[in-house]
């Protein structure tokens, strides 16, 4: 099972036969919905060996903008890498560092990702936001949502006025889902070709390489 805790929490094994873990910082855009997703479903999956850290926990709003988190998490993986080299860890147990975020109506997404590629930093990328994803868990989805949101938050089958959409349950997750919201969300991907760029594709998301290739999970 996953761990979730602070940033500098790393303790490098004692002996050689114990089980180490691949560190794994996460820095989102959403106060509440990310990380309790991420939670979630590495209960559910169980991934022994990653240790999850939110790496933002209690960032402010003003710093967690897409330009923003990058900035902080190409610093913390520069911080992170130079750690590991000293301690001598494999390269496999090297730290990774991804950034969730939304295209919403951010400005300088553009030069958000430019720099996230430049400094080695993953981008789990959503449009417009991250509720399509948990939106494909339940229903495939055919129409653009003109970069609107709540369009995309509206769809979800539990949204409703008694409901905070920002929360996320257990139960809100379908087991056995995580296959087909992926099938869902690479049809939709593909509908633009290659050469159209992932912030003109409405709607897009790829946060199912952040839960596969980040959290080493395949299935829940």
């Amino acid at each position: 099972m996953a761990r979730t805790r602070g940033r500098d929490s790393f303790k490098p094994a004692k002996k050689k036969s114990q089980r180490r873990r691949r560190d794994v910082y996460v820095f989102t855009e959403g106060e509440v919905t990310e990380p309790q997703y991420i939670d979630i479903i590495t209960k559910r999956a169980g991934a022994p060996d990653v240790e999850v850290h939110i790496a933002n926990e209690s960032a402010p709003g003003s710093q967690r903008k897409p330009l923003k988190l990058v900035e902080a998490a190409v610093q913390l993986s520069r911080e992170k890498t130079r750690e590991a080299k000293r301690d001598g860890r494999p390269k496999q147990y090297w730290p990774s560092v991804w950034c969730l975020f939304d295209r919403d109506e951010h400005v300088k997404i553009e030069a958000a990702l430019k720099q996230a590629k430049e400094g080695g930093v993953r981008v789990a990328f959503s449009h417009p936001c991250f509720e399509l994803w948990r939106l494909l868990h339940h229903k495939a989805v055919t129409n653009t949502f003109g970069g609107v949101c709540e369009a995309a938050a509206q769809k979800l089958p539990f949204a409703s006025k008694a409901n905070d959409i920002k929360v996320v349950l257990s139960d809100q997750i379908p087991a056995g889902s995580f296959a087909v919201a992926k099938k869902r969300a690479k049809q939709i991907n593909q509908e633009y070709g290659p050469h159209v760029s992932k912030l003109l594709r409405d709607p897009y998301t790829d946060v199912y390489e952040f839960v596969e290739e980040g959290l080493g999970i395949t299935a829940y």
